[in-house]
């Protein structure tokens, strides 16, 4: 994990959705990032789709369950980079929690194992950004 600050590469394509900090929203979240990567020609069953879904139901689900604030949302952002890869960006109105990954625990391990890279910077005035970077070459996936 990197928690300074980052250059993000020239970006080919950009999605960004803002949503509910809901399971909800989450989910969609989810589903969004499946949809959009099909449309950018990423096949809809491949092992780096699965992957990039995994990481945003992660990412989402830790904006909601630990980044929420009452009546303020999540920002999901796909930036499909030029050369293969995808940036994955959930920002949340609380920059005080930062992500950690913890001993047996399962939520950012997860990032961890799919992510080539991953990371988080602050949103100011309060939030944070985390992020994380998927390519199409995972070798290192663990997916069956």
């Amino acid at each position: 994990m990197k928690s300074e600050s980052v250059q993000i590469p020239m970006a080919a394509q950009q999605f960004t959705q803002l949503l509910s900090a809901t399971r909800r929203g989450a989910r969609l979240g989810r589903l969004l990032t499946v949809e959009q990567l099909v449309a950018w020609g990423w096949p809809r069953g491949g092992e780096p789709t699965h992957a990039a879904a995994l990481v945003v139901a992660e990412l989402a689900s830790n904006a909601v369950r630990h980044g929420r604030l009452e009546g303020r949302g999540f920002r999901l952002t796909l930036v499909h980079l030029v050369g293969p890869g995808l940036r994955i960006e959930v920002t949340d109105p609380r920059g005080e929690r930062l992500p950690v990954l913890r001993a047996g625990g399962l939520g950012m391990a997860v990032v961890e194992a799919f992510a080539a890279d991953w990371g988080v910077r602050p949103f100011p005035p309060s939030g944070k950004t985390v992020w994380a970077e998927i390519t199409p070459d995972l070798e290192r996936c663990p997916i069956p």
